[in-house]
């Protein structure tokens, strides 16, 4: 492991010179916020400092200076994060680009917003829509900071449609751990002009560069949007029309599953009761379209099709209210399952055609351990997310269990083509599975490309894999 030093007072006074005392903490109790992300098992680490630049220049020097000194520096969003990936494992410094939260401009004319990292998803949806235009990503936390869903290439429910944020990152303003300062592309869509630097950065999860400007390709806003929430006798059944809905051209944004044990968790935290709740197996779709008519017309073919393949009944709420309670029951799913009780996250992706196969591998894998596991997640694109949960369990058999369970669900998503995060990252919790995913020569080509960006790997060192 790197050798890293601890940050003198010599060190935080000359930040302090550079920033300004208001911009670094030093003290537990105002740093603790920054000590943790929002995973549902808690791992803090204190950092020694915590430090909140205003601009590029900012954090190009506090780079420089920690790269000189030999200290560790982790780059944090809103802390929004599922994966450890924003937590100060190493100690040193943490980086909260919190204040840089601009949106610098809407260009019209070319379809793009340029936007700091620390502004956050609501901001944007604001401003973009304003202005007639549409940042259609949607990964399921406005308070989120742009530049976090950047760093860990974040999907969530309209992915089918739109794909992921990567698909809308035209380019990067970035700082090195060295303190050199490099742009990658820029207002324009297509680019075959040597390697692409600013997809290699998007998802690397803060280990490569700091981002500190984005260039986002906006688009023209749907007419109309519809949901349907369609519920059927089982997981198997509702998987095989998701192949048959897409094929069809349905023009869905997003395409969820849900069971059962979801559904009564979610009603039970918000106090209502969901449409058709006592079946085992539910899809959501969300559709969009230029008009009301068009959709509804796509809404009908989508209906036909489920019914086809089992559907028990399709329900398309009626009014805007009863719309968005539907979209809020799945929004709120999260923080409903870790107010039930201990829980731990898994993002796996599958073909999408092995979700169903996958689940049935998952729930063998919960009854072999005790352990009640809740399904959920992407049936358009394969995202299964999965929540093994610690009811009934006391503190030792739930931490002795959890990390074999982990470990087989990881491989039984391997096995079927998958691999073990769509979405969240690997961070610092989920790193020490990344062997079941992928080669040991894959796994040292990416430690060659950390290298190069960060020789003295100062940066979000113990994230992914370990540093050295």
């Amino acid at each position: 492991m790197a050798e890293f030093k601890p940050v003198t007072s010599q060190l935080a006074d000359e930040i302090r010179l550079l920033m300004g005392k208001e911009n670094v903490l030093s003290q537990q109790e105002e740093m603790e916020p920054y000590s943790h992300d929002e995973a549902p098992i808690p791992n803090p680490h204190l950092p020694e400092l915590v430090v909140k630049p205003r601009d590029t220049i900012e954090v190009a020097k506090v780079l420089a200076m920690a790269n000189e000194a030999l200290i560790p520096v982790t780059p944090r969003g809103g802390g929004t994060g599922l994966s450890g990936g924003a937590i100060p494992v190493r100690g040193g410094i943490v980086l909260s680009l919190e204040k840089m939260n601009r949106i610098k401009e809407i260009d019209e004319n070319n379809f793009v917003a340029v936007v700091e990292p620390g502004v956050l998803l609501k901001d944007l949806y604001e401003a973009v829509e304003s202005r007639g235009l549409y940042y259609p990503l949607y990964p399921g936390e406005k308070s989120a900071h742009i530049g976090g869903n950047v760093a860990t290439n974040a999907g969530g429910m309209r992915a089918v449609k739109y794909g992921v944020t990567r698909n809308f990152v035209l380019g990067l303003e970035a700082v090195l751990p060295t303190g050199q300062i490099v742009r990658t592309g820029g207002k324009f869509i297509k680019c075959s002009t040597a390697y692409d630097l600013t997809q290699l950065l998007v998802g690397s999860e803060g280990t490569l560069a700091v981002i500190t400007e984005i260039t986002l390709r906006l688009i023209t806003p749907p007419g109309w949007q519809e949901v349907l929430f369609i519920p059927f006798p089982d997981m198997h059944q509702a998987i095989k029309a998701v192949p048959e809905i897409l094929k069809q051209a349905v023009p869905v944004i997003g395409l969820e599953f849900l069971e059962k044990d979801a559904i009564d968790i979610v009603e039970k935290d918000l106090g209502r009761e969901i449409p058709f709740h006592e079946h085992e197996a539910f899809l959501l779709g969300i559709l969009e379209g230029n008009s009301k008519e068009e959709v509804n017309q796509y809404a009908a073919r989508m209906a036909e099709i489920c019914t086809r393949n089992g559907a028990i009944d399709v329900y398309i709420p009626v009014s805007a209210r009863a719309k968005r309670e539907l979209l809020e029951a799945r929004e709120k799913l999260y923080p409903a399952l870790k107010r039930a009780g201990p829980i731990e996250v898994i993002d796996v992706v599958v073909p999408r055609s092995q979700i169903a196969n996958f689940v049935a591998m998952v729930k063998a894998i919960s009854q072999r351990y005790g352990m009640p596991i809740v399904a959920l997640g992407h049936a358009g694109d394969g995202n299964v997310h999965l929540q093994p949960m610690g009811r009934g369990m006391d503190d030792r058999e739930w931490k002795a269990k959890l990390p074999i369970v982990m470990e087989e669900v990881y491989r039984a998503g391997v096995s079927l083509g998958g691999t073990i995060s769509g979405e969240h990252g690997l961070g610092f919790d989920k790193k020490k599975y990344l062997e079941i995913a992928m080669s040991h020569e894959q796994i040292a080509l990416m430690s060659r490309l950390k290298r190069a960006f960060d020789p003295n790997y100062i940066l979000n060192p113990g994230k992914i894999f370990d540093e050295g």
